[in-house]
């Protein structure tokens, strides 16, 4: 493994490690940052952030709690990215966020060909449906 090639995983190992996981979200091993709709995710860094980007601010949200501590939110089901400087524009933090539904509290409804997908926290809401006759 070339030496660029090595530094780029070590920042990326550094980037998960700098993370705490919340009740509501996790990092997993396919380098993706992962939250769910309408819950906060707490970011730990080991340096202080001075710019935050959100790809799209419309599927995830990201609060500065303070110079090392950023709050991730899920929006909207989908993906964007999350990009951290420090006060030299050198990148934390350049990553992928998936925003998902929260798979233990959903209940899946078939009939016939077609399937609703209910999300029940705490009230049941139609999350998505596909199949069945138009």
């Amino acid at each position: 493994m070339s030496d660029r090639r090595f530094a780029a995983a070590a920042a990326l190992s550094l980037a998960f490690a700098m993370v705490s996981p919340a009740p509501a979200a996790h990092a997993e091993e396919d380098g993706i940052l992962r939250v769910y709709m309408n819950s906060a995710r707490v970011l730990k860094l080991d340096r202080p952030v001075s710019k935050v980007i959100v790809g799209n601010a419309e599927v995830a949200d990201a609060t500065v709690a303070d110079s090392k501590t950023i709050v991730l939110t899920g929006r909207a089901y989908g993906t964007t990215n999350l990009v951290l400087l420090d006060a030299d524009g050198n990148a934390i933090v350049d990553e992928r966020i998936l925003v998902s539904i929260d798979e233990s509290s959903t209940v899946r409804v078939f009939k016939s060909t077609a399937r609703t997908v209910l999300s029940c926290t705490p009230n049941c809401e139609e999350h998505a449906k596909t199949g069945g006759s138009p």
